[in-house]
């Protein structure tokens, strides 16, 4: 399964100047916009539903991650927004991860919208590995840990996970080719890496087995962010 449209990460802190960002595109382009922490805290579920209602989709990218029940009430809210991907932390373990897809989906039906998927978070991409060894003491190494944590969102019911190009296609190996593995971190060659360690181009993330690319910086921060979305969309499906 792949999705054609990258996803474009709005990284910004504004609510008017995500509409502004929005307003480069034409009215019939329909786009596929990530909504993070920093925006959705900045601007709340009023611009979720602005967003939605220009007929956008949206991956609301919020990393739920606490004690079962807590996450369950908090995908409750969620579900009912109608967006179309959102995101919990796969070391919150099993029965966290099987609570956030039962409130996701009570969410969903409560309010009658179409049941978001929801994925995993692996290891960050700004995550390398001497940090799994050294700091979250993780004896088996980043590769090891990333499919353990696939293997375990796949088993608690979950539609896929958040990993670097760089794991891809071993989970695709590992969890079938339906499980959705969402790539962020995507640069183009001419950008700077950022605070990303695992990054890879758009057309590697196609070769390497992603299922989908986030990109943010190289369309939101460009002169012409349409001439660039077209250029990694481009890429992405070549």
């Amino acid at each position: 399964m792949k999705l054609k449209r990258p996803i474009i990460a709005l990284d910004f802190n504004d609510a008017q100047r995500t509409l502004d960002f929005l307003q480069n595109f034409p009215q019939t382009e329909k786009l596929f916009v990530k909504i993070g922490m920093e925006l959705y805290y900045s601007a709340g579920q009023d611009l979720v539903k602005a967003i939605l209602e220009q007929g956008h989709d949206v991956f609301l990218d919020l990393k739920c991650h606490d004690i079962p029940h807590t996450v369950e009430r908090a995908m409750y809210v969620l579900g009912q927004l109608g967006v179309s991907l959102t995101t919990t932390h796969a070391n919150g373990g099993h029965e966290m991860l099987k609570a956030a897809k039962y409130g996701l989906v009570e969410g969903a039906l409560k309010a009658g919208k179409k049941e978001p998927q929801l994925l995993a978070i692996t290891q960050l991409t700004s995550t390398d590995e001497r940090m799994v060894k050294e700091e979250q003491l993780i004896t088996v190494g980043l590769e090891k840990s990333v499919e353990n944590y696939a293997k375990l969102a796949q088993n608690a019911g979950l539609d896929g996970v958040v990993c670097s190009g760089w794991e891809a296609n071993k989970l695709r190996e590992v969890t079938g080719p339906e499980f959705l593995r969402v790539t962020p971190g995507i640069r183009l060659k001419t950008d700077s890496l950022g605070d990303q360690k695992r990054v890879m181009t758009p057309d590697m993330a196609a070769q390497n087995g992603s299922s989908a690319i986030v990109v943010g910086r190289s369309i939101t921060q460009a002169k012409d962010p349409v001439t660039a979305y077209q250029a990694i969309f481009e890429l992405w499906n070549q």
